[in-house]
């Protein structure tokens, strides 16, 4: 870790406070290889995909206050979308998604004092129901209102 990668108390974005696009992936890359294992999630993922984590890096970056290059260079929502079309994400899957990550965020040693911690849950509780609802949707009045990136603020 470098000094640009320490959080500080100062920052003013989430994603300025976990250390910004190296702290990001670092928590993307202990968490990917733990879905590719889980039986319950492995059937969602597959055998993976070489561009998952730097994609998955740039979209929690920006979900995160961070630069805004899923949007702007990886196809924004619509390519998300596109990836979780017809998958039928269950309830048992949304949450193993969500228990698997935040055990990667203690993993990497993101910080975990309360306010880090509540924004993160709260993302992936939303993201996890967004991606959950949008996956089973048959047509467009399906999907879930949200049908953006969003930006989660703390």
């Amino acid at each position: 870790m470098t000094a640009s990668d320490v959080p500080t108390r100062d920052a003013l974005t989430l994603y300025e406070h976990v250390g910004g696009e190296a702290g990001v992936r670092r928590l993307v890359e202990s968490w990917y290889p733990t879905v590719l294992a889980d039986p319950l999630l492995q059937q969602l993922f597959g055998a993976g995909h070489d561009d998952h984590i730097p994609h998955l890096t740039a979209f929690l970056a920006e979900v995160f206050g961070g630069p805004r290059v899923y949007t702007e260079r990886l196809g924004g929502f619509p390519a998300l979308l596109e990836h979780h079309s017809g998958l039928g994400i269950d309830e048992e899957q949304r949450r193993r998604f969500v228990e698997l990550f935040l055990a990667a965020a203690d993993r990497v040693g993101w910080p975990d004092d309360e306010r880090t911690r509540t924004a993160l849950v709260e993302y992936l509780e939303f993201g996890t129901e967004v991606a959950a609802q949008n996956s089973h949707a048959r047509s467009e009045h399906d999907l879930h209102p949200c049908q953006e990136v969003p930006v989660w603020e703390w």
